[in-house]
């Protein structure tokens, strides 16, 4: 089995073939300012269920993703072309049928065994005019309404097309459209729907609108719109603002609040939730604490795209993201960098977030949940290895509601530029 999957080459030929057929005049930016690396993540991750009636007592895997990444300048000009290619695939090291379903690797529906590999590769034209840029293909958004998920083997993607525009001082717009969302465990895409209801109601149009606007050098607003068309619509406000304090002190406070309901035909059923939230964190040389809090509103969960696509949300954690139907959570969090104890490259994360008042119907009222993340990462110093960084993930789930969860991930990401 070739290491990297003939998507990925396939891909390659086509935009040396589309280099090769711009003239020669402006292939100079296109080729000196053109980039390739290739990215490999080893990921290990074993999840324990603790219960001794479990339907399952453990899913976990052992895997290695590839991901090559060959990006172009852009032609010389006013208005400037580009092209990029991605190839990404992912290899089972080991895993089984009695460990499937941790969200890493795809696996047969009958038989439950995890997949040898699997694979697909994308193109993304871009364009180029002052300080505006349209990337059409395959896309990784990181917007409120659409966070895209990187936290198991290989990252979630979309199609569709996205417009960014920095040309007035101090303001970004955004504003696209995405057709299809290939989970982080599949090699397909596919229309999008709500995670957790009937992939029945689906729409292949998840419209974007959003600003962001520094207000000072210190305080910064956004809003997003979301709306996956005739299924939900989501409307974003963001307040974000650092305050210089007194010996090297400084407090971050990042506000959000996000208002869902159900668009147009309303296909997948009634969507009503209001998300508030609230993270101040305290930096002081190498230490900072946060506290957050968070509230759901509404007679619904907090809605997101299928595909694990996580929340824009301080109390997103390893395993839960604490958004159920009528929660109200709080996190304690604490990380030290041992830069200031002369071990450079070397960090230490922990929190706790705990859930109450969750409301799951008439049997399952005021339920409540916490989890418990430790993280310990390090990345290497030395020239040789520049690039390689290791990290250990711990989480502990208990819930009122559905398994209690133990679960450790060890994860190993490299780096290699190619040119």
């Amino acid at each position: 089995m070739n290491s990297i999957p003939s998507q990925i080459e396939r891909a390659t030929r086509r935009s040396l073939l589309l280099v090769g057929l711009l003239p020669l005049a402006v292939q100079a930016s296109f080729v000196d300012d053109s980039s390739g690396r290739l990215d490999l993540r080893n990921f290990y991750q074993l999840r324990d269920f603790r219960q001794h009636d479990a339907r399952q007592s453990q899913a976990g895997d052992w895997s290695q993703a590839f991901v090559l990444r060959l990006q172009s300048g852009f032609t010389e000009g006013t208005v400037g072309f580009g092209l990029d290619a991605t190839g990404l695939l992912g290899v089972k090291l080991d895993s089984g049928a009695g460990r499937s379903g941790d969200g890493t690797l795809p696996f047969g529906p009958q038989s439950h065994e995890p997949v040898d590999n699997f694979s697909h590769a994308g193109l993304t034209a871009k364009v180029r005019y002052a300080k505006s840029q349209l990337n059409i293909g395959l896309l990784e958004p990181q917007l409120p309404v659409v966070f895209r998920d990187d936290t198991r083997l290989l990252p979630q993607t979309f199609q569709g097309a996205l417009l960014t525009s920095s040309d007035v001082d101090k303001l970004t717009l955004t504003v696209g459209q995405l057709w299809q969302n290939r989970p982080r465990d599949s090699s397909a895409a596919d229309n999008m729907y709500i995670m957790g209801r009937s992939s029945e109601f689906n729409s292949n149009q998840f419209n974007i609108a959003g600003a962001g606007y520094a207000l000072t050098q210190n305080l910064s607003a956004s809003y997003f719109y979301g709306q996956l068309k005739d299924i939900y619509h989501q409307q974003y406000a963001g307040l974000l603002h650092d305050l210089p304090l007194r010996d090297g002190l400084s407090l971050r406070s990042d506000l959000r609040y996000f208002d869902s309901n159900d668009d147009g035909q309303a296909r997948s059923g009634a969507v009503d939730n209001r998300n508030l939230s609230m993270m101040f964190t305290l930096r002081g040389g190498a230490h900072s604490v946060s506290v957050a809090y968070q509230k759901m509103m509404g007679d619904n969960g907090f809605p997101t795209l299928n595909g694990y696509t996580p929340p824009y949300s301080p109390n997103l954690m390893t395993v839960q993201t604490f958004t159920l139907p009528g929660e109200k959570s709080w996190q304690l969090r604490y990380d030290y960098d041992f830069a200031s104890l002369g071990l450079p490259g070397l960090t230490f994360m922990t929190r706790y977030a705990r859930g109450d008042d969750i409301e799951l119907g008439a049997s399952l009222q005021d339920g409540h949940e916490y989890e418990r993340d430790s993280d310990l990462a390090y990345t290497l110093q030395s020239e040789s290895l520049k690039g390689l960084s290791l990290r250990w993930r711990n989480a502990s789930v208990r819930t009122s509601y559905g398994p209690d969860i133990d679960e450790n991930r060890l994860i190993a990401n490299y780096s290699i530029p190619l040119w």
